[in-house]
């Protein structure tokens, strides 16, 4: 161990920041971020910082939970030694289970970015160093078409070709939304994104009716409940489309039996569903499996999305970003990289860890 690389403190507050619409889709709707953050102090003074994001519905992990098993397992971390990232990344998926994959995400962020900080690296270097640079869409979340419209037209002006659309409600709605975020350009890239609200039946009537209209989205992402692998299966091959699997792959053993079935062409790795180790694992098995890749996030801050871009980016080889929900917190509250003009997430300028830090935070 180098003298003062050993973990001397870790501290966690809420992180409650009111979003500026109404994030809503299929399983749930949030109006503010209730989320986590987590700072790991090292003895020579360098420090990382983390960040845990509950899903919409928050059906798995809530606020006050993750702060609770953080606090809880903090002391059994306290002299660990930063330099062996490898080993203290394997003991926090020891100690928090495959329900607390926030809880997960966001101590090893932190130990991630304090790992960089002291290399003197950007974070991305951690995964391989393949770009600098990855490309968001926008999302058009559930919303009433005139609405969607507005929305993709604000998107379509801050340079963005790729658009999600969520789905999941009412097909007939969920049409006429697609339909009018569709027609405002020839050439936008749209992924549309049911989150277990249909089962196949619903998805392959949503497709059959933009196929009357000449719209083929690049992407429909879970278009059946996470369960049903013969669902995804039914949508790819009778709607002629890339399936993405969200919810359905969470941890390595899913990845494993997506691997073999290819029930799914693409996944949507996240590091919120698992941790920082199962989800880098998750993309090493895609990729060798010949399975498209993604990146997404819950509702969070640049922290967390600026993590999964160094992710992504140092990985390389990710066709679908999905990294924009910095846009929808009604204050920025961090200091740093952030999702810029055309969904660009630029990583060059971040000289060690993250390049991105909490403002205005009292810790002690």
């Amino acid at each position: 161990m180098t003298p003062g690389s050993a973990i001397a403190r870790l501290e966690t507050k809420p992180l409650n920041v009111p979003l500026n619409e109404p994030f809503a889709i299929a399983t749930g709707t949030k109006s503010q971020a209730n989320n986590v953050l987590i700072q790991l102090v090292l003895a020579n003074g360098i420090t990382g910082y983390g960040e845990g994001a509950p899903p919409a519905d928050s059906t798995q992990e809530a606020q006050d939970e993750i702060l609770a098993v953080l606090k809880r397992q903090a002391k059994s971390f306290i002299g660990r030694d930063i330099l062996a990232l490898r080993t203290l990344l394997e003991a926090i998926d020891e100690k928090f289970n495959a329900r607390q994959g926030c809880a997960r995400a966001a101590l090893g962020m932190a130990a991630a970015d304090a790992w960089a900080r002291s290399r003197k690296l950007p974070l991305r270097l951690l995964f391989g160093g393949a770009q600098t640079r990855i490309f968001s869409d926008v999302t058009v979340t559930i919303m009433e078409p005139s609405r969607a419209q507005k929305a993709a037209r604000k998107i379509l002006g801050m340079g963005i070709r790729t658009i999600k659309i969520k789905v999941g409600k009412d097909v007939a709605e969920d049409f006429e939304r697609i339909r009018a975020v569709a027609s405002l350009s020839k050439g936008l890239r749209l992924i549309v994104d049911a989150n277990q609200g249909y089962g196949p039946r619903e998805s392959l009537k949503l497709l059959r009716q933009l196929k009357k209209h000449g719209i083929k989205p690049a992407l429909f992402e879970q278009p059946a409940a996470k369960d049903d692998w013969g669902g995804l299966k039914d949508v790819h091959r009778l709607g002629k489309i890339s399936v993405a699997a969200d919810e359905s792959v969470s941890n390595r053993k899913e990845a494993l039996k997506m691997a073999r079935l290819k029930a799914a062409q693409v996944v949507n790795i996240k590091l919120m569903k698992c941790g920082l180790l199962e989800a880098w694992d998750i993309a090493l098995i895609c990729r060798a499996a010949g399975l498209g890749l993604m990146i997404g996030g819950m509702v969070e801050s640049p922290l967390a999305m600026a993590c999964s871009a160094h992710f992504a980016a140092g990985l390389g080889g990710f066709d679908f970003v999905d990294l924009d929900t910095p846009l929808w917190f009604k204050r920025n509250p961090m200091r740093g990289v952030s999702i810029g003009r055309g969904g660009v997430y630029d990583l060059a300028r971040v000289s060690a860890g993250i390049g991105v830090t909490p403002r205005g935070v009292k810790w002690v």
